[in-house]
């Protein structure tokens, strides 16, 4: 199981929301790039980076401050927020990002993704698929659609996608542990390989999720309030496999 230290990133700060909340946004650090430099010395493997400003209008607001990161660390990234056109991935793509991750579109236009990963490969395109009450949560979470999230997994499926980000908004910035019940869902139903996103905050969350199995898990408010040490979470349930 991979796990993904994840930067939050509103206003170019590194900031941890609470349910998706963008009003009770709490910052951690001035310089994200500063917050990947220390996950790539505690011997992440990967970095998850989310634009929220980029979720909320549409459109990357970021980027430089990804670009930085990307520059300046050896290590993979993955990010989303604000992916919205092919010109958004290919952009995202020519700044060194491994992955982009795809979300409102999928919801809005499921054939976009169908030609993203036509177009650039299923190893590049991952879609996140954000769900309250187990019902996909759109535009930085901001609405809640009409689309179950294992039926949306499944059409991505179809379309070609390997990797989906699967979160809960409910428990995102929680520190309340991950829902089980529903990753575990999204797991057994489609085959997916799926990441778990949204209220890890111990090791025996971890222990938890890596039962199902995932593939891989993002941690972000735990490690932020010292609630895990991610060197530590490496050494058991990365380094071991």
């Amino acid at each position: 199981m991979r796990l993904y230290p994840a930067i939050d990133i509103r206003n170019g700060q590194c900031v941890r929301l609470r349910q998706g909340q963008f009003h009770d946004a709490e910052v951690y650090s001035h310089s994200p790039l500063k917050i990947a430099k220390l996950w790539e010395a505690s011997g992440a493997s990967y970095i998850h980076i989310v634009d929220l400003d980029g979720a909320l209008a549409g459109h990357s607001m970021n980027e430089e401050v990804i670009k930085g990161i990307v520059a300046n660390v050896e290590i993979p990234v993955q990010t989303g927020g604000g992916i919205r056109t092919l010109k958004d991935i290919e952009t995202k793509l020519s700044l060194g990002v491994s992955r982009v991750i795809i979300g409102t579109k999928a919801v809005e236009d499921p054939k976009f993704v169908k030609e993203a990963v036509s177009l650039f490969g299923p190893e590049k395109i991952v879609v996140g698929i954000d769900a309250k009450q187990g019902m996909v949560a759109i535009h930085g979470w901001e609405q809640v659609s009409d689309y179950k999230a294992v039926t949306l997994a499944l059409q991505m499926k179809e379309y070609g996608v390997q990797t989906i980000v699967y979160t809960d908004i409910s428990r995102d910035g929680m520190l309340q542990g991950p829902n089980i019940e529903h990753t575990a869902e999204m797991v057994h139903a489609t085959g997916l390989s799926v990441i778990a996103s949204g209220g890890v905050s111990s090791m025996k969350d971890l222990e938890a999720v890596s039962q199902i199995p995932v593939a891989g898990a993002i941690i972000g408010k735990a490690l932020y309030e010292n609630k895990l040490n991610l060197r530590n979470a490496i050494e058991q349930f990365e380094k071991n496999e």
